[in-house]
């Protein structure tokens, strides 16, 4: 049981398109994407710095036309698909829920509805890496805080205004590490809410095709059978938590054995490590990682 996974925003690194610029046709798909997000996806996966990337409207597009291009290059039908956050309009596309322009239309959209948000307030999150998960939720709700990304392995993210953080950290949960993220915004919270409207009225006119591969939803966890339904979790997902913990129970329960985790790599697997014992992983960081991957799955 093969599951592919397309990471969310804080995977992409400067230049980490650079190496993928040699295969066939990668260049010309991510030429051709940019008209549509209307920003030169190659530049900014090749010369752009970190503060550039690190743009909410500019992460978002540049992730989705990265994991989908290294779809197409992998060659590869999995059995189950789901992505995390900005992810799952990759998954969409993959799981023919979207095509791919039209994923790509409606990330253009997300991001910068998303960053527009992020302006409103001085909002930001916070990784909270052990502890006791009870504990840490406590934690969290008692500064008036959301924990947007529950990922499972130990591994919680809060979200906030600056100042409900800077109280958090003063009075962190026992036996937990907290980490400042690099990100524009409280994304999976409230704060979130006016992207969903504008996410939702680009979304209008869309006739989602139900999903040909077993698609699971960042809402529960849940394998949504329905286009439609799915692309409306997907909307309201903007200003509500991740909840990747229960997509990797799900992997579980239906016997995922292999993960293989998009351009930009390393995130997904990494968790899976932790939260999958037994489940193999590989990750796309690099072109040579194609061949290692069409190995691994050819040996089992």
């Amino acid at each position: 049981m093969l599951v592919i996974v397309s990471p969310g925003q804080g995977a992409q690194t400067p230049g980490f398109l650079s190496p993928w610029l040699e295969i066939p046709g990668f260049r010309d798909r991510l030429s051709a994407w940019s008209e549509i997000v209307s920003l030169d996806l190659i530049a900014y996966g090749t010369t752009a710095s970190a503060d550039e990337i690190r743009d909410t409207a500019v992460a978002q597009p540049l992730l989705v036309a990265a994991a989908l291009a290294s779809f197409d290059a992998l060659g590869v039908t999995p059995d189950l698909v789901a992505g995390h956050s900005v992810g799952e309009l990759a998954a969409a596309a993959i799981a023919g829920v979207l095509r791919p322009e039209q994923a790509l239309d409606l990330v253009r959209v997300r991001g910068q509805a998303m960053a527009k948000a992020a302006a409103v307030t001085e909002t930001g999150m916070t990784a909270v890496l052990g502890g006791v998960e009870d504990d840490v939720l406590a934690a969290i709700d008692k500064h008036g805080l959301t924990p947007a990304n529950i990922n499972g392995a130990g591994q919680i993210v809060a979200g906030g205004t600056l100042e409900q953080l800077a109280a958090f950290k003063e009075e962190p949960p026992q036996r937990a590490r907290l980490i400042p993220l690099s990100v524009a915004g409280a994304f999976h919270t409230v704060h979130m809410a006016p992207a969903v409207d504008d996410l939702r009225a680009a979304a209008a006119g869309l006739t989602p095709a139900d999903p040909r591969t077993t698609l699971l939803s960042n809402a529960d966890g849940a394998a949504v059978a329905s286009g439609a339904e799915y692309l409306r979790r997907l909307i309201d997902q903007v200003s509500n938590p991740v909840r990747w913990d229960a997509c990797m129970a799900t992997m579980a329960d239906l016997g995922v054995t292999t993960m293989i985790e998009l351009l930009p790599g390393g995130t997904l697997t990494g968790l899976a490590k932790r939260g999958l014992k037994g489940v193999r992983t590989f990750a796309l960081k690099t072109p040579e990682d194609l061949e290692a991957v069409r190995e691994g799955l050819n040996e089992q």
